[in-house]
């Protein structure tokens, strides 16, 4: 038996929060969430949700539940004018035939369908999600599997989760949100860019701001001098598009996309607003004709 029938969160955002940098920008993404998650991070910012029946503190969960159907979830996405229908909050893949009945719907009335995960797959959860989704978000929590365990995860699974959404043709982002003293060190953080980069260095990579929340509150917030060290890194591993989030205006040039081949700015943001959007129909940068990878129709 599994989830069914209801959702825990359900709310329209831009798609830029999710993060996604390199999907329709500046479009809407109606997501919905349910309870539980098969993680334990001390961090995480929706642990009412993901920690339901884990945490006795969690039990307020309860109240958020709201039953709905395929077809209701795509009038909100409708309602909102939303252009992608995404599952995220809590960890989606525990939840995946519920959220492929709602893809299917979704996907058959012309929206784009997109999973925000902690990578955690099994060739199996793919083989069933890939015809529904377009995009796939991955947080890479860290490079050490001692840590990556105290979170209630596998390091490896990660890796491997990253490189199967690719092989089944999904556009793929990743995010490491980068916590002082757990995973911040350059030799953390350069093992990242250089797996990604490997894989493939199309692959935007978003380096984000640690927060205090839930559990850990000891370490410091992270500044923006730590998101751009974080993000040079992964430029000079040979990542081609590398973000640094969540501290709108303090990052410079890593809110925003530019042309691989000749830096032309092509999406100028600040936080989750676009400012200006100059990648052509086609999906090619206006001033040198290079195509930038992505989902930009």
């Amino acid at each position: 038996m599994v989830p069914h029938g209801y959702v825990a969160a359900l709310q329209s955002d831009p798609i830029e929060k999710k993060p996604f940098s390199h999907v329709l920008p500046g479009s809407n993404a109606l997501t919905f969430g349910m309870l539980g998650c098969d993680y334990h991070c001390p961090y995480c910012q929706n642990w009412l949700t993901s920690q339901a029946m884990r945490d006795p503190a969690s039990d307020v969960s309860a109240q958020f539940i709201r039953e709905i159907t395929p077809h209701g979830v795509l009038d909100y996405a409708r309602m909102t004018n939303a252009s992608v229908v995404v599952s995220s909050y809590n960890e989606p893949l525990i939840t995946t035939e519920w959220a492929v009945e709602i893809f299917k719907v979704a996907k058959e009335n012309g929206l784009m369908c997109a999973y925000v995960s902690n990578g955690n797959n099994t060739p199996e959860v793919m083989d069933y999600l890939a015809p529904y989704l377009s995009a796939y978000k991955v947080d890479l929590k860290c490079m050490s599997d001692k840590n990556y365990r105290q979170l209630g995860g596998t390091l490896q699974h990660t890796l491997d989760g990253i490189k199967r959404a690719r092989e089944h043709g999904l556009w793929v982002e990743v995010v490491t949100l980068v916590i002082p003293g757990f995973n911040d060190s350059n030799e953390e953080l350069w093992d990242a860019a250089r797996f990604l980069a490997e894989v493939s260095k199309d692959i935007p990579w978003h380096v984000t701001a640690f927060h205090k929340d839930y559990k850990m509150t000891e370490p410091d917030n992270t500044d923006a001098k730590t998101l751009i060290r974080a993000a040079e890194i992964g430029r000079e591993a040979g990542l081609k598009f590398v973000y640094a989030g969540n501290l709108p205006g303090m990052v410079g040039e890593y809110e925003d996309t530019t042309c691989p081949r000749c830096s032309y700015r092509l999406v100028k943001r600040r936080g989750y607003v676009i400012m200006e959007n100059r990648i052509t129909p086609e999906g090619k940068c206006p001033k040198c004709g290079e195509a930038v990878p992505g989902l930009w129709v």
